[in-house]
């Protein structure tokens, strides 16, 4: 299931048009997340319809890739959660955690200590699940431990990111 961009209703994975809304799809050419405008607010990436992405110039490898990664086989899910706060958030590859962008905005908006484009959550078959703090104003942290701007940090299973002041417990699964 998908989250029409629009009106948040749920769709099936394979929609081109929201079930309820009529809103028209559009995904992104690089991590497949469903959105609206020209350009992905996870990643940056060209906003597509489901028809342009067959006639565009990536190859079926490229395509594949685009599947965002709570689809993907063979993915470990990434959750990052404040219970106390009520905020649960399934890690998508190249989201941004932000008070101004990002998927998970709704959960930073009115915290003025987390910054507009705060950290990036990435994975790869080779690092796995890492967080990239984005140059923040207040910082991101790992166990406590401040974390580089810019630099890939690994994120295991019970880790502690902190983001600005909000502490998300980490469960990799």
């Amino acid at each position: 299931m998908i989250i029409c961009p629009n009106c948040k209703e749920k769709i099936d994975d394979d929609s081109h048009y929201c079930d309820q809304c009529g809103q028209a799809l559009l995904f992104c050419n690089r991590c497949g997340q469903v959105g609206l405008g020209r350009r992905c607010t996870h990643c940056g990436g060209l906003m597509l319809s489901p028809e342009e992405m067959k006639k565009s110039v990536l190859n079926r490898t490229e395509v594949a890739t685009t599947i965002p990664t709570s689809v993907a086989a063979g993915i470990p899910v990434l959750t990052l959660y404040n219970g106390s706060l009520n905020i649960r958030i399934t890690a998508t590859n190249g989201a941004i955690i932000g008070r101004r962008q990002g998927p998970y905005r709704q959960y930073f908006e009115q915290s003025m200590y987390v910054s507009g484009v705060h950290a990036q959550l990435l994975y790869s078959a080779r690092t796995g699940w890492c967080i990239v703090d984005k140059n923040s104003s207040n910082g991101t942290k790992l166990n406590q431990r401040p974390i580089q701007p810019e630099a890939p940090t690994p994120i295991k299973d019970g880790d502690v990111v902190t983001i600005a002041n909000i502490n998300l417990q980490a469960s990799v699964k």
